[in-house]
């Protein structure tokens, strides 16, 4: 008998990246002929996507972007967006109204209101909680969603982390530990236009492009991204790509220190442009300072592209174990623009090694090929 799945949480439009592994999971098992739907919750005022407009349609106020190779993904009406979290009722609706359909539901944490929707759906099958991170930030929340939590870890057949480190570390699964399992985001290889990663190269003529891409927030530890840029002989170019809060602090940082010439901020990249960015830098920088980072994403896209990366060791976290030391490029201590400073400096003098460890680690670790496999392989196992 065919296996019916559905993934469970978290928001559309697709724009982090916890919406994107379950969104490239729904397409990846459909693209196999295994039944995958998801379910999220989107806002009124949200729109559709232009490459998904043609698949849209509306039934009893849910949303629908039904797919060709049959996978369907249904958007709920949320009331408001909360602490990161989406507030639907109609999540609980829907699920307690399909639950039958579905032999196994993946539930994608942290997200109270899928894991909530889960637990009054009365949903009798199989359950993997893919655990992308703790909830770090939003305390108060998480002193009202604890016994749910709980409840959800003891509910899940098995228990789905992004790397070991992080599985290991999370003080929320130390006592499951025999039903957690790692398993990599993957991705399909970034595909950039020569000619346009070749303009953007040209912005900046005979330097050595160094690129960081994320929201501007204090996590991702731009602040000393920029101090170590100025570490660095002035053939060096800072790109970062993002919008966030602190864009006029980070703006008067780089003024303050003289770097307005060797440090652009060129604010919200299109999904269009970003791969041409990442073929017209030298190298990736990852310059997170807090657990809040678990993986990093833009690490693989960068190896994909054939780019090292230098990136921090945070405590905890699993962002130095995706970016492989001395292979795909080098890790160093979250604040300290030295510390960035010299890696920088020894990625870029090796660029030629690097990039090829880069590329080789991405194929061999963080395909989505590879995602499909082991995920397809617990979903058998269950």
């Amino acid at each position: 008998m065919k296996m019916r799945i559905l993934q469970l949480g978290k928001f559309y439009p697709i724009r982090g990246g916890v919406e994107k592994v379950m969104w490239d999971l729904t397409r990846g098992l459909a693209d196999r002929g295994i039944t995958c739907d998801m379910l999220c919750a989107k806002l009124p005022e949200d729109g559709i996507d232009p490459e998904d407009l043609p698949f849209h349609s509306e039934k009893d106020g849910v949303e629908v972007l039904r797919f060709p190779e049959g996978r369907t993904v249904w958007c709920v009406r949320a009331w408001a967006k909360k602490a990161a979290t989406m507030l639907s009722p109609a999540m609980i609706q829907w699920l307690r109204r399909h639950r039958d359909e579905y032999d196994i539901v993946h539930v994608h944490h942290p997200d109270p209101m899928a894991a909530l929707a889960l637990r009054l759906s009365g949903f009798r099958g199989k359950v993997i909680l893919h655990w992308h991170s703790d909830i770090l930030s939003q305390r108060l929340l998480l002193a009202f969603y604890k016994p749910l939590q709980r409840w959800l870890i003891r509910r899940a057949d098995v228990i789905v982390g992004t790397t070991p480190p992080y599985l290991a570390a999370s003080p929320y699964l130390r006592k499951v530990q025999a039903k957690c399992v790692a398993v990599p985001i993957g991705i399909d290889p970034v595909r950039f236009d020569p000619a346009m990663a070749e303009a953007f190269r040209n912005r900046f003529p005979g330097k050595r492009i160094v690129l960081s891409v994320g929201r501007l927030v204090p996590y991702k530890g731009f602040r000393y991204l920029i101090d170590a840029l100025g570490r660095l002989p002035d053939n060096y170019h800072l790109v970062i790509g993002g919008t966030g809060p602190l864009h006029d602090e980070l703006a008067a940082q780089i003024l303050f220190s003289g770097l307005d010439k060797r440090v652009s901020l060129i604010g919200f990249v299109p999904s269009g442009d970003l791969p041409s960015w990442f073929g017209a830098c030298d190298l990736f920088v990852l310059s997170s300072v807090m657990k809040t980072e678990a993986f990093g994403i833009v690490q693989i896209e960068a190896m994909s592209c054939g780019k090292p990366v230098v990136a921090t060791r945070i405590p905890e976290s699993g962002v130095s174990w995706v970016n492989q030391e001395d292979v795909s490029g080098l890790n160093v201590s979250p604040c300290d623009p030295q510390a960035l400073a010299d890696a920088i400096q020894k990625v870029a003098d090796d660029q030629a090694r690097f990039g090829v460890g880069a590329r080789r680690l991405f194929e061999e670790r963080y395909t989505l090929d590879r995602m499909i496999d082991r995920i397809s392989y617990i979903y058998q196992s269950l």
